[in-house]
């Protein structure tokens, strides 16, 4: 099969491609897919490069989350079949033609989206849906400032918090990102490399400060966002997409009576199962009634990892990167 492998931790350029790999088995209480596109997230440039919480062991495959069409099933799987189009939330393995994902992890492809809609919405959606209902417990009327709002999770969280009830205040890197943000739904942008996101914000609240934080991206303007909660704020920790991890003065939460909250998706999953598909069944729901539009504006095919890759760690994706495989 045809797949992108990581022999080396090190970018993108160290990754190979190989159109003879051997292709997965599927055992027990798996599912095998014929994989038609994969999202490309952060963290896969994390692992490849040896920075995440986990590390396979190499050889690997990467790649978090896929769409395709069931080839297989191994003992135990009951709730798909062969001919089903399906996403699988997986730790690796999503970069190539096939993949053996575990049966848990393979969900029926919610109603009315493109395989390439469909790859990129377990690690997105999930994750802002997550934050934005359980960490945040987002109130309608309140205030969300997404941080790194035009990125994958970014514009989930606009979307998100929109059909929650919010007023969502996006902040992004580009005058060309913002506009595709409005046409998301929100409310008020800000252009945090033209513009200083402190005072921009202390004018837009009218002094009061934000409710909720979402944060994807983390380094120099993690703590300016801080400085502008309202009282009893919730500062969301998704992750660290500029690099460097803040250090933030802990004398601000105790100032603004606001709470820093740690969003990790995939353990919560693992701790929560029960509550997790009540998730995926409401965001089912959602995309069958055409409340959530899932945002591709770039696709590569697989034999093209490099530019993906190239796209995610320059910061130039809106909307979410997807490879395809041409099968």
């Amino acid at each position: 099969m045809k797949a992108v492998v990581c022999k080396t931790l090190g970018p993108a350029t160290s990754l190979c491609y190989e159109d003879n790999w051997a292709d997965p088995v599927c055992g027990d209480g798996e599912v095998l897919v014929d994989i038609k596109a994969a999202g490309l997230n952060f963290p896969d440039v994390l692992i490849i490069e040896g920075k995440y919480q986990f590390q396979p062991q190499l050889p690997f495959i990467p790649g978090g989350e896929c769409a395709g069409i069931v080839a297989e099933v191994g003992a135990g799987v009951t709730h798909v079949k062969p001919g089903d189009a399906v996403i699988c939330m997986i730790q690796t393995g999503g970069f190539a033609s096939r993949v053996a994902a575990l049966g848990h992890a393979v969900f029926p492809m919610p109603p009315g989206l493109s395989f390439e809609q469909a790859a990129g919405v377990s690690m997105t959606y999930f994750t802002s849906h997550h934050a934005l209902k359980q960490r945040a417990q987002l109130q309608p009327g309140e205030t969300l400032l997404v941080m790194g709002a035009a990125g994958g999770v970014g514009s989930t969280a606009i979307e998100l918090g929109k059909w929650m009830g919010a007023k969502v205040i996006a902040a992004a890197s580009s005058d060309e990102k913002l506009e595709f943000c409005k046409a998301l739904g929100a409310d008020e942008v800000i252009n945090y490399s033209k513009e200083d996101l402190k005072s921009v914000l202390k004018t837009m609240t009218n002094g009061r400060g934000v409710d909720v934080v979402y944060d994807p991206v983390g380094g120099d303007f993690a703590e300016p966002a801080l400085r502008n909660m309202a009282w009893n704020g919730r500062y969301l920790v998704v992750g660290f997409a500029s690099g460097p991890i803040p250090k933030i003065p802990l004398n601000l939460a105790l100032l603004k009576g606001c709470a820093i909250v740690g969003v990790f998706w995939g353990r919560f999953v693992t701790e929560e199962p029960k509550l997790h598909l009540e998730n995926v069944a409401e965001l089912w729901g959602l995309f069958e009634n055409k409340v959530l539009n899932p945002q591709v504006t770039e696709s590569f095919a697989l034999s093209d990892y490099q530019a993906a890759f190239e796209c995610m760690t320059e910061r130039r994706a809106r909307g979410k990167v997807i490879l395809t495989t041409g099968d």
